[in-house]
């Protein structure tokens, strides 16, 4: 959860469960977890498509602050389910939800984070991203998760009408044709600015603040492209190893970029709010190989997760087997389970403690926090 404004990070009161911490150890559930996932999405070339030489499993997991977390219970105005965005967030967050028991469950929500998964125009490739409201607003009668969901919103509808890359055009077609051919290029970078314009406009979304971390995979050319702004971000794992892992944007220790509306006619109210752009993202792009990782997250898993814990429970997982789309599945559930954990034991030290530290501000253990993540792997078509 993010600072909205300038202030030191208070500790966590939270109760202490058993955590294994032997090396390699896959944990179990946490009591209390809302832990829900989505169907692993799974987008292939089309058969007349013989230029996409890339496929994409792709798996979403989210869970919600534990029950007992000192912020349960404050505003909540949701959108209505029978509002566009109400009927797509609804949409979202009850793909095949399912229990340790196998039973079907719907999820209460993914807290005041967000995140969309869409396939791009013609099966061009797929765009993703993570977003995660700032809980600050909170204090002002605002409820943070409106911005995140309408944000993630606006980027899933510009990116269904989009490229993943330069319109595809058959070389067969006569040229009156290849002028027909609909859409256009779409970088996670211009879809952050599209989607921030349709917060804007949303009249339901009063004021707020996000994050935003959005990729894009090419199924043409295997090319990743990201746009992030604030501490949500994404990691790339190759042959057991990180190859890339996105820096964080902040103001200063707990405070990240964030993009912000402010209530219309707020004056100097809100004059040491945080109010960054679009334009000040930082992108990334490279080109991926065959048996890739993409694991993208809110701060809740980055702030109680370490580099080498998340590939070791990936390694862990991949050697279990199963189906592509159900390895991807299983890393994103257990990834998440594993930074519910941590975030509820004191005694563990986390990447949130270290920062801290260096901060010279005093904070032992995990922080506790909604967990959004997003897990991708990579197969070239031969």
């Amino acid at each position: 959860m993010a600072r909205l404004i300038a202030r030191r990070s208070k500790r966590f009161h939270h109760q202490c469960t058993n955590l294994l911490t032997v090396p390699g150890h896959v944990p179990t559930r946490p009591p209390n977890t809302q832990l829900t996932r989505s169907r692993a999405l799974s987008t292939s070339a089309f058969s007349s498509a013989p230029n996409h030489h890339y496929r994409f499993h792709v798996a979403t997991s989210w869970a919600g602050k534990p029950d007992n977390a000192g912020d349960r219970g404050m505003i909540k105005v949701p959108f209505p389910s029978e509002s566009v965005i109400g009927r797509w967030r609804d949409h979202m967050l009850a793909r095949d939800i399912s229990s340790r028991n196998n039973k079907m469950r719907l999820a209460k929500d993914a807290g005041e984070d967000f995140f969309f998964v869409q396939e791009m125009r013609n099966a061009s490739g797929v765009a993703f991203g993570v977003a995660d409201g700032v809980g600050g607003w909170v204090e002002s009668g605002v409820d943070p998760s409106l911005f995140s969901q309408t944000l993630m919103y606006h980027a899933h509808r510009y990116s269904r009408a989009a490229w993943a890359g330069e319109p595809e055009i058959d070389p067969t077609m006569d040229y009156e044709e290849r002028e027909q051919v609909e859409g256009w290029e779409l970088t996670p970078y211009s879809c952050l600015d599209l989607a921030y314009g349709g917060v804007v406009r949303e009249r339901r979304v009063q004021a707020g603040s996000s994050t935003a971390c959005m990729l894009s995979l090419n199924a043409s050319s295997g090319l990743l492209r990201a746009a992030n702004l604030g501490d949500s971000g994404f990691s790339i794992i190759r042959s057991s190893n990180v190859i890339h892992k996105q820096p964080s944007q902040t103001h200063f220790f707990n405070c990240p970029k964030q993009l912000t509306k402010l209530p219309a006619g707020s004056g100097r109210k809100f004059s040491r709010a945080c109010v960054d752009s679009p334009s000040e993202a930082d992108t990334y792009s490279t080109k991926l190989r065959d048996g890739d990782i993409v694991v993208v997250y809110t701060d809740g898993f980055s702030d109680n997760v370490f580099s080498s814990e998340m590939l070791t429970i990936c390694s862990l997982v991949a050697r279990q087997g199963g189906t592509e789309d159900q390895q991807v599945q299983n890393m994103a559930d257990r990834l998440v389970e594993y930074a519910r954990l941590c975030m509820m034991d004191t005694r563990k030290v986390s990447p949130f403690e270290r920062e801290a530290a260096r901060e010279g501000m005093f904070f032992r253990g995990g922080k506790i926090d909604d967990v959004t993540l997003i897990v991708a792997l990579v197969r070239e078509i031969s």
